[in-house]
């Protein structure tokens, strides 16, 4: 009983660490896909939420039933043709983008905290990284069954210390924060639809290692439920500092400032810890996918891609961001529809 537990656990904090990545952790994604739409806003994420849990479980049914190995065998059974090949191209591409994207994070972080150069936050994040991911699945659910509970613990606490100082927030007073933008629901549908195909990339994997059904859908309820909880607090975070907010890469570092710095410093330490969690899920999910696709080992991907995405983390952090992931989440959308018709067929 107390293994089972554990391997729970394990599956929640992987799921969420590898959603929680430079975006959400920063407060930039969260900002982007459901701040700007004011009070709405919370519904939106709850939605996901719903999303994350159906998805879930399609995905470990499919992935246990076909013994697949990588979101590569998914596609292709889901979506054969030339559609599925574009999903897969596509897919690569966000997540070594994705990649990119923390690489950039972590260089913006370490230079917008200490003002070091940007290249000193990206090397640092490259040389852990590649020691992790040179254990293969054990290395991801070690880091994340100590970066999450960690991630959790520091945001509760600013949420808490918020509350504190400001004692007159209310629901009346979010629901007359201005809105930037009003098409919340489809916003929110894009979000959903590329965290889960990015979770895919980690979870198909998971189930041909651990290969325990309801060890795998509950971890994967729970690690929805917990990512819902800190999206919903870093939104309400968020909200009470608009405008200000969209003046910075990572929001959330400019909220913990009038706190002092010890929670700053948490804060800091707990963004790129979750920066490298994602980082390290991204890369092992297009290893995996190289490994099955072009017949070479594990180790050699990796390499590869590391040398793919240095050049395109200059692109520019929030440019990234803005740019990447609302094209693939529309592309993702198409996909779990794919993934919900096939199920029901069969």
């Amino acid at each position: 009983m107390k293994e089972k537990i554990i391997l729970i656990f394990q599956i929640s904090t992987v799921f969420i660490g590898t959603v929680v990545g430079a975006g959400l952790a920063s407060g930039q994604e969260i900002s982007q896909f459901f701040t700007q739409y004011g009070y709405n806003s919370f519904i939106g994420i709850l939605g996901c939420s719903i999303i994350y849990i159906i998805m879930s479980i399609i995905i470990i049914n499919i992935s246990i039933k076909y013994k697949l190995n990588s979101y590569d065998g998914l596609i292709k059974l889901v979506s054969p043709g030339f559609l599925g090949m574009a999903t897969n191209f596509l897919t690569t591409f966000f997540l070594m983008g994705s990649s990119a994207i923390i690489l950039a994070g972590s260089g913006a972080l370490i230079h917008q905290y200490f003002n070091l150069p940007r290249w000193v936050g990206m090397l640092l994040m490259l040389t852990i990284s590649i020691i992790v991911l040179s254990r293969n699945i054990k290395g991801l659910m070690e880091i994340n069954s100590v970066i999450v509970p960690s991630l959790i613990l520091v945001i509760l606490t600013l949420f808490i210390l918020y509350l504190a100082f400001y004692k007159n927030i209310n629901i009346s007073y979010l629901k007359s924060i201005p809105h930037y933008k009003n098409n919340w629901f489809f916003s929110s549908l894009i979000y959903a639809g590329f965290n889960i195909l990015c979770y895919s990339g980690v979870l198909i994997p998971l189930t041909l290692s651990i290969n325990k059904k309801k060890s795998l859908i509950a971890g994967s309820i729970i690690g929805s439920l917990g990512l819902t909880i800190l999206a919903l607090i870093i939104n309400f975070l968020l909200l009470l500092n608009i405008p200000y907010i969209f003046k910075y890469e990572i929001p959330l570092l400019y909220i913990a400032n009038r706190f002092g710095k010890a929670l700053q410093i948490m804060i800091l330490i707990i963004i790129w810890l979750e920066m490298f969690s994602t980082e390290v899920s991204n890369v092992y999910s297009v290893g995996k996918n190289f490994e099955e696709i072009f017949n070479i080992s594990y180790k050699k991907s990796i390499f590869i891609i590391i040398l793919i995405i240095i050049p395109i983390s200059q692109i520019g952090f929030v440019n990234l961001i803005s740019f990447l992931y609302p094209a693939f989440g529309v592309v993702s959308l198409i996909f779990i529809i794919q993934c919900i018709i096939f199920y029901f067929k069969n």
